[in-house]
């Protein structure tokens, strides 16, 4: 963490709690307590007045003319906050994040329990996931262009040189949004088709202004409204990703779900994993790519 990061964080635990002993703000960040003194020393030359509270229980504090209301941020709001960088960090080992979340617990003097608790599946390939996430997200903060093969769908690797600037996570999948040298042009690349990728320079970030082709990367495929007969061992599944007004009752076992789907492979897969449990009812078209797939899975064990 940088000096000038520390200085804010110290001014914005002070703002929250009455005295904080030297020997908290050390170990929350990591250095000596002279060092702490010095970051102390530096905030009263820059006339933010925080004093010494000598004796037990003492450490530094804050004049009470100096501090907002604690009332701006209330407990909820911070409850909020840790349960989403709660979830985050799940998914991405990031120091900062668990920094962050102890300067926010560190902001008040009662114990957070937050009442949601957000958990994910600690896939063997979602471990591997992190140290790539990591080697991209330190990428795009340093500017640094970045070389890596790519294998598209239909197994073909080409090498790309590519400015990162952004990571997307799209359902369980990450995707790095970026300029992409052989192409001139922004590319978005799904994380897990990136192999090797290394530091080779470093580049002058072009103008956000420039970004908003990043949505058209994210815009959904077309789609066509499927009807599908449901079994109602699977109609919780259907509901909490198409919500309860895609989903009828048909019979005490079955329902009838309208939704919209691309007509493409990705579709298919998707409903193949729910087995028998799921009928597609129309469009024919989209019944006959659906039979066409099976087939063709079939085909490998004949």
């Amino acid at each position: 963490m940088k000096k000038i990061e520390r200085l804010i964080s110290i001014v914005m635990i002070l703002l929250q709690k009455e005295i904080v002993p030297a020997s908290e703000l050390s170990r929350l960040f990591n250095v000596s307590r002279r060092t702490i003194q010095r970051d102390v020393e530096a905030l009263g030359y820059a006339n933010v007045p925080i004093y010494a509270v000598y004796g037990a229980g003492g450490g530094y504090a804050l004049m009470n003319e100096y501090k907002l209301d604690k009332r701006l941020v209330s407990s909820r709001d911070l409850e909020n906050i840790l349960i989403s960088l709660g979830g985050y960090d799940q998914l991405i080992t990031n120091p900062e994040i668990q920094m962050t979340i102890q300067k926010i617990k560190s902001m008040t003097g009662s114990e957070i329990s937050p009442k949601l608790d957000l958990s994910f599946y600690n896939w063997t390939g979602r471990s591997e996931m992190k140290e790539e996430i990591a080697f991209i997200n330190q990428a795009i903060e340093n500017h640094w262009l970045i070389k890596f093969e790519y294998v598209n769908q239909a197994g073909e690797r080409t090498s790309r040189m590519v400015e990162p600037y952004r990571l997307h996570l799209i359902e369980m999948h990450w995707y790095l949004f970026g300029y992409s040298l052989e192409r001139q042009d922004y590319r978005m690349f799904k994380v897990t088709r990136m192999l090797s990728s290394q530091k080779v320079g470093s580049f002058t970030p072009r103008p956000k202004k420039e970004f908003k082709k990043e949505k058209k990367h994210l815009e959904p495929q077309n789609l066509v409204t499927v009807q599908l007969l449901l079994d109602v061992a699977v109609r919780d599944q259907f509901i909490e990703r198409y919500g309860k007004s895609s989903v009828r009752e048909v019979t005490t076992d079955s329902y009838h779900a309208r939704i919209d789907l691309p007509d493409n492979k990705f579709a298919y897969q998707f409903l193949a994993g729910f087995g028998n449990k799921v009928k597609i009812l129309k469009p024919e078209s989209f019944i006959v790519n659906f039979i066409n797939f099976l087939e063709e899975t079939i085909g490998l064990y004949k």
